[in-house]
């Protein structure tokens, strides 16, 4: 077997389709170690495993705003089963633009810029877009028609910006300990998830302390509408203990004797485990809500069109309230979306050390861009690149195939929504908090010699998580450096350097990286650029024991986060 899958391997690397995506073995410059066809296929189902909460959840966030549905009065049209109706059916239609983005975003990532991220309605922006800009049953400041146009004109406006390099030059001049903590946030931000309500369970909400110890029985909540909320029976959930030992401590001794596949069979056998009705860690219960599960589940096949959110733009970009979406949208998401990009392309090893870009970063952002528009014509919220591609990176993806693989799996889920749409979350809850101990590791590289520097990188761990939104993080990041490292410079420059703040030699030097603002695609038809590959950090997130020989490293040696020195 290990025979047939290395010529696989070999065959394709040496492939028009190796050459391409530069994988290992294919002779190209700057072929990615590590990276071998087997690998990047269990790499993106790695991946899609760990997203494909986002088809019910996003479906599920944006149906409450109503969608294209009118309700005729002003009592948010609770009891009015013709309004009601409506809206499942709107949820039927955000289930399929939900998979139905995610496959297209997914796949032309891979296909154009070759990483291994994966792309999807980003959760956050959909809830925002959905309680804030639309509100609850449309009761908000602008319709949903109309959010969905502000969202059209906004991946038009990053597709701009995009070209004209802004959006990688925001990051790329951004103090090395800020991204570090970036990626490390983000980390942190989805190991959180993996232990929320949206994972695991185990963090529960506490009226006093805004979050404790959960993993309480619905029927030892504080009341009905405080889910997730334990008055008492904490660490008592049947579906917790299922994903932390299946799905936790079970991959992670995969993990340590390098099973291929680790994080997706532990994702997978727990929730096969959780399909089963008449046990206590079913996925559908005998109540209202598990029978509509159930029922949409054992639909196994099916197809829902996009008759009710479908191309439902209304361009009112003359009111001011649609403007004032946009323009929240835009500056949440160029933070959010960039941050994330750029963190899993180091987390990856596709980092330039010298000028501290990544590879095909403006067809990177551009492809997020246009994704961003598409789903509006599809009427969802905001496509962004998703951490949980962290998990297909773990996993040893290494290219674009692996976002392929991802878009695929998506592709398939539209027709299969009934079963990919039922995964649990206590499934995928586990992954994320393995892959965020992975991550973690970038806070060694933090210079916390300084305050000046130490404080900001801290403020960006810390605010991640804590708000749900990288952007809020960065924000925090940046405000806190400016005014701490300004003070002290305006200082030293009214005293002519001869008041300088404790350990003053042991901070970090801001620096313009190398490289030029004008984008590769604009340097490259003036002809200032040589016929070269720039070059990467190159790591194995994975061994390579497909296909190739000698000693497999540890998870110690692989050490894919760690940038090199630049």
């Amino acid at each position: 077997m290990v025979g047939i899958i290395t010529r696989i391997n070999d065959g394709v690397a040496r492939s028009f389709v190796g050459r391409w995506f530069k994988l290992e073995g294919s002779g190209v410059v700057g072929e990615r170690i590590g990276s071998r066809f087997t690998t990047e296929i269990r790499a993106g189902l790695t991946t899609w495993a760990s997203m494909a909460y986002i088809i019910s959840v996003n479906a599920s966030i944006l149906s409450d705003s109503g969608g294209t549905c009118v309700c005729p009065t002003n009592d948010l049209c609770m009891t009015d089963d013709v309004y009601l109706t409506c809206v499942a059916e709107v949820r039927q239609d955000l289930i399929t633009a939900t998979a139905a983005i995610a496959a297209l975003s997914s796949f032309l990532m891979g296909l154009l810029a070759n990483l291994p991220v994966g792309l999807a309605p980003g959760l956050g922006l959909n809830a925002y877009f959905a309680y804030s800009v639309v509100g609850f049953h449309g009761s908000g400041i602008i319709t949903y028609r109309e959010a969905l146009s502000a969202v059209f004109l906004e991946g038009w406006i990053f597709f701009i910006l995009s070209l004209l390099g802004l959006r990688q030059w925001l990051v790329r001049i951004m103090p090395q300990s800020l991204v570090l903590a970036v990626g490390a946030g983000i980390g942190l931000f989805i190991a959180f998830i993996g232990l929320s309500a949206n994972g695991l369970g185990v963090i529960g909400g506490d009226t006093v302390n805004f979050v404790g110890l959960g993993g309480c029985t619905p029927n030892n909540y504080q009341s009905p509408d405080l889910a997730n909320y334990c008055a008492h029976g904490v660490m008592r959930s049947p579906t917790m203990w299922l994903g932390i030992f299946v799905g936790g401590i079970l991959t992670v001794l995969l993990m340590m004797y390098h099973v291929r596949g680790s994080i997706l069979i532990g994702i997978f056998l727990t929730a096969i485990i959780s399909w089963p009705r008449p046990t206590s860690v079913t996925y559908f219960p005998h109540t209202p809500a598990g029978d509509a599960l159930f029922d949409f589940f054992k639909k196994v096949v099916t197809f829902h069109g996009l008759d009710k959110v479908g191309n439902a733009l209304d361009h009112h970009y003359n009111k001011g309230k649609v403007w004032y979406a946009l323009v929240t949208f835009l500056y949440v998401d160029i933070l959010d979306t960039t941050g994330t990009l750029y963190s899993m392309a180091k987390f990856a090893g596709l980092r330039n050390p010298v000028t501290l870009d990544f590879e095909n970063s403006t067809i990177a952002y551009c492809v997020d861009a246009f994704s961003i528009s598409m789903g509006a014509l599809m009427g969802t919220s905001p496509v962004t690149a998703f951490v949980e591609s962290a998990t297909g990176i773990s996993e040893g993806g290494k290219t674009g195939l692996t976002a392929m693989f991802t878009g695929l799996a998506f592709f398939v889920s539209i027709f299969f929504a009934p079963i990919f749409a039922s995964i649990p979350s206590w499934a995928t809850g586990g992954a994320l908090v393995i892959v965020g101990s992975l991550m973690i590791r970038n806070v060694v590289e933090i210079n916390w010699n300084y305050l000046g520097d130490a404080v900001p990188a801290f403020l960006t761990l810390l605010i991640i998580p804590l708000t749900y939104n990288i952007a809020y993080g960065v924000i925090a990041g940046v405000i806190s450096y400016l005014i701490l490292n300004g003070i002290p410079l305006l200082i030293r420059k009214i005293s002519g350097d001869r008041i300088l703040p404790a350990a003053f030699e042991q901070s970090e030097e801001w620096v313009i990286p190398e490289g030029s603002i004008i984008p590769y695609w604009m340097r490259k038809l003036a002809g200032r650029i040589p016929e070269e590959e720039p070059v990467m950090e190159q790591r194995a997130s994975r061994p390579s024991t497909e296909g190739s020989t000698g000693k497999v490293p540890s998870l110690a040696e692989k050490d894919v986060s760690r940038p090199a020195a630049s």
